[in-house]
């Protein structure tokens, strides 16, 4: 009875020393493969320039790729218009470990890429040409491309979706809308009104000025509108990535196409409205709406129920840069919708 207990025991031990042994060589092989070297030549970080063919001349814009994934490649588009990648690099904390590719992309005019002074580049149909362009270059295909647009970026996502909707696997459209005139009326009917009148009346008076540029527009716009509605931390708590990518704003690129007013669009984007079209996207699509937005979460969730394969994440006390103020809901739901659409999933429910 000894004998066979010792026997047992032996047998145990070599079994957990197996299992233990196959774990530690998968996680070692799982992360040869996500970091693996992938371009030959000189290795710059997957950092790469691509360049632009445009009707003003070819341009660079920059990238940079972090991770290897076969099957789930995430191309992020960040906001402004003219901002940088560099909000998103909460990512990192997040994203690796559950294997999932990601590349950061600054599109022509920002802070990474080339600026080029013709503002003829401007214009939404350009930049969605721009990212078809960037999409052959890193070989994202229907198979593996997942693209996420915020704010802004969500704009240019729906755009390139309603075009090119056969090159893509996923779309996540994150703190953004479908249409300018409904961003317009929600700004103006409720948030505006969340402000103290006097507040409020300033604010119209020196936006009537034209006088954007005034010390107060800005001291009134940061504790009432700011940061309620743009980062919900406090304000000397604000991520570095952010207030860098805030920083490195192109405001030529800002202002010619959202317009200088933070309430609502005056400048290209002005008419521009999707709506009727959003029910054309049929792959698997994930919205996400923030409580204290700039942008609808209804209007969101409403994308969520038009695409043909919706999901609706909502952010209960994030603002428009819930990927920091309410990061925990924000990250979590977006690995759960990414790995089970992966699994073969349509939709996810959250």
């Amino acid at each position: 009875m000894k004998q066979f207990i010792i026997s047992v025991t032996l047998f145990v031990i070599l079994l957990l020393n197996s299992c233990s042994q196959r774990e530690s060589n998968d996680s070692g092989k799982s992360l040869e493969q996500y970091f693996a070297i992938t371009e030959q030549g000189v290795q710059t970080g997957n950092v790469k320039m691509i360049p632009i063919e445009t009707p003003k001349g070819t341009f660079n814009v920059w990238t940079k790729r972090f991770g290897n994934n076969p099957r789930m490649k995430l191309l992020l588009l960040h906001g402004g218009p003219g901002a940088t990648h560099e909000y998103w690099e909460c990512m990192e904390n997040f994203l690796p470990k559950e294997g999932i590719e990601f590349i950061y992309y600054d599109q022509l005019g920002s802070a990474y890429s080339d600026q080029p002074k013709d503002t003829s580049l401007w214009d939404l149909s350009r930049f969605v040409e721009e990212v078809e362009q960037v999409r052959k270059a890193l070989r994202l295909n229907r198979d593996n491309f997942y693209l996420m647009g915020h704010s802004w970026g969500g704009f240019l996502a729906i755009e390139y979706a309603l075009k090119y909707q056969d090159n893509l696997k996923v779309l996540i459209l994150s703190n953004t809308m479908a249409s300018s005139p409904d961003y317009d009326k929600y700004a103006n009917e409720v948030l505006a009104k969340q402000m103290a009148p006097s507040v409020l009346d300033t604010i119209r008076m020196l936006e009537a000025k034209g006088d954007f540029e005034s010390p107060k527009y800005m001291e009134l716009l940061m504790p009432n509108y700011y940061a309620k509605h743009i980062c919900r931390l406090p304000m000397d708590q604000w991520p570095e990535p952010m207030m860098r990518a805030f920083n490195k704003l192109n405001h030529e690129v800002y202002v010619i196409m959202q317009g200088p007013s933070e309430f609502g669009i005056a400048g290209k984007l002005e008419n521009w409205d999707k709506k009727s079209e959003i029910k054309k996207i049929k792959v698997s699509t994930l919205a996400i709406g923030a409580k204290y937005d700039t942008m609808d979460p209804e209007h969101l969730k409403w994308i969520a129920s038009e695409v043909e394969n919706g999901s609706f994440l909502f952010c209960p006390n994030g603002s428009h840069m819930c990927m920091y103020d309410d990061q925990t809901i924000y990250m979590n739901g977006l690995i759960k919708f990414m790995k089970e659409v992966d699994s073969g999933k349509k939709t996810v429910a959250f």
